[in-house]
């Protein structure tokens, strides 16, 4: 069973999810929430594996709410939904730890297929997109800290490989054909890669390929 936690000032908005959700066997809704700060109060008490959340709301708004739930591996992943389609949300959500952006009016099976997505480890922001967005806002990144780059630097050749191909917007599938090893192999470098860096998902790799200048204007580089 995924457990999801429903944040959204609108209590409309959360009735209509609510009812969308709990229509399915495998999801269950277990608390809700109007805004950023009460949210964090009701996970702090409440297991949760998603949360879907609300960008603009009148106290904390979803990206500082999703900055502190995802501050650790262990907390639940979040999905952001906006009404505005608008780079700069994106961008935030990334930036913020979010394993998902969608717009509010995505048909229920996109919803749900996002949901199931995010708790099986994936990422519903495409790494291409995330690449596509942090080549238009890659001037607000701040460069990583020397431990960062000391991570990537431990990494070995091959799981170096990877993670540039990776920060490309490349599938495992075509991860695996660049490098002539098999789906399953490249699942494992990336995996180890994972662990090694912190990381929840291939979003955040493409995130701290640009911070630790892997990525600059476009271009892939090795670290020296």
């Amino acid at each position: 069973m995924i457990r999801v936690v429903l944040v959204d000032d609108q209590e409309l908005v959360r009735a209509g999810f609510r009812m969308v959700l709990d229509a399915q066997d495998d999801i269950e809704v277990v608390g809700e929430a109007g805004d950023g700060e009460p949210a964090l109060r009701l996970l702090a008490a409440t297991p949760a594996d998603v949360v879907l959340m609300d960008v603009r709301m009148p106290r904390m708004d979803g990206i500082e709410a999703t900055r502190r739930i995802t501050g650790t591996r262990a907390g639940p992943r979040v999905i952001i939904l906006t009404t505005f389609d608008m780079d700069e949300y994106a961008f935030a959500a990334i930036k913020a730890g979010a394993a998902g952006f969608l717009l509010k009016d995505a048909g229920p099976a996109q919803l749900i297929a996002a949901i199931r997505a995010v708790h099986s480890g994936d990422a519903v922001v495409a790494p291409s997109t995330t690449r596509r967005l942090l080549d238009r806002f890659a001037v607000h990144l701040p460069g990583k800290e020397d431990k960062a780059l000391d991570a990537v630097k431990g990494l070995t050749g091959r799981e170096l490989d990877v993670l540039l191909l990776v920060a490309r917007g490349l599938s495992n599938a075509e991860v695996a054909a660049r490098l002539h090893l098999s789906e399953a192999t490249v699942k494992t470098h990336l995996g180890r890669l994972f662990t090694k860096l912190g990381l929840r998902d291939r979003v955040q790799a493409v995130v701290l390929a640009y911070e630790t200048g892997l990525v600059k204007t476009g271009q892939l580089q090795r670290p020296e």
